[in-house]
């Protein structure tokens, strides 16, 4: 049995583990991958602390070694459910059970797909789910954003500060950003929104030159020539695992206790992106970790003092 079974290991897990195993507790980290979006998304991260530019893969790298480093045991295995019976109980995919004190789930969240030819291809080559992270590197250039939501247009105004400009595709024939958000965009030169318009696909070469929509109106096909597109349609947590342990949000965001992050269930505790945040930041997320091994920490602590 362990201490403490982490669920997932991008930024919230890996700042988990490291920060628990300073505590010194028996560890399992379980994860279908390393790195979470951090590996797959994120091209030159320019916001975190100590690095004044850093790739996700090479990100990544360091996460594999402060793992080792702190000989954390990471098994990459996709949990399936977890069940608590005076412990926690989490099966895997594979069918493996493992038994913890408590656990920590920071099984993430993914960014919503358009689903069109060349999404995929160019994911990191121009395609992007993160202006925050990505918006400096399009400075001076054309980018489109697809979402006519909070997300799409606050996206929209930050990318202003650095692009030439800004076009925002709305499927439906109205936004449904807020008012405020709205009138902000109005008022910015260099952002225009077009409502329905369907995409159809992305093109270009080794990078994105263009993106293809349909006017819903018109049926016309129309080319914008754009050298990013940012895909701002909303994000799916990874929490269906977790059953009736935790409650969520309408967004299926796990709701937590603001001073420990421990879920409705006593030794759950959950960080990251999978978590009601407004913002979705690879910092947010370790700081989160690092909150949740602690407060982990001392419910172990209490708990083995209990028996």
């Amino acid at each position: 049995m362990y201490d403490l079974i982490i669920i997932g290991a991008g930024p919230a897990g890996v700042s988990a583990g490291i920060y628990a195993s300073r505590q010194k507790l028996n560890i399992l980290i379980l994860s279908k991958d390393l790195g979470g979006q951090v590996a797959k998304k994120a091209v030159d991260i320019e916001n975190y602390p100590g690095f004044e530019k850093i790739s996700g893969p090479d990100l990544v790298d360091l996460y594999k070694k402060q793992l080792l480093a702190n000989e954390l045991e990471v098994s990459i295995e996709e949990v399936m459910s977890i069940k608590k019976d005076g412990h926690f109980f989490v099966t895997t995919k594979s069918g493996k059970v493992f038994e913890s004190v408590a656990v920590i789930a920071t099984s993430g969240a993914k960014s919503k797909l358009i689903n069109v030819p060349g999404e995929g291809e160019f994911s990191g080559k121009g395609v992007s789910y993160c202006s925050l992270c990505d918006g400096p590197v399009f400075k001076n250039k054309a980018v489109a954003v697809i979402g006519g939501g909070n997300n799409g247009f606050e996206s929209a105004l930050f990318l202003s500060n650095y692009v030439k400009s800004v076009t925002i595709l709305e499927y439906g024939d109205k936004v449904n950003a807020d008012a405020e958000n709205q009138e902000l965009v109005a008022h910015n030169k260099n952002i225009k929104v077009i409502t329905n318009a369907k995409v159809l696909r992305i093109e270009g070469k080794v990078f994105v030159n263009a993106i293809f929509y349909q006017d819903r109106v018109s049926e016309k096909e129309v080319k914008l020539d754009v050298a990013g597109v940012f895909v701002e349609i909303g994000y799916s947590p990874a929490t269906a695992f977790l059953g009736d342990l935790v409650e969520l949000n309408d967004k299926q965001e796990i709701i937590t206790s603001a001073e420990t992050l421990e879920t409705k269930t006593l030794g759950l505790f959950s960080a990251g992106d999978c978590n009601v945040s407004r913002y979705k930041q690879i910092v947010m997320a370790s700081g989160q970790g690092a909150l949740a091994a602690l407060s982990a920490y001392q419910y172990i602590k209490r708990n083995k003092a209990s028996l």
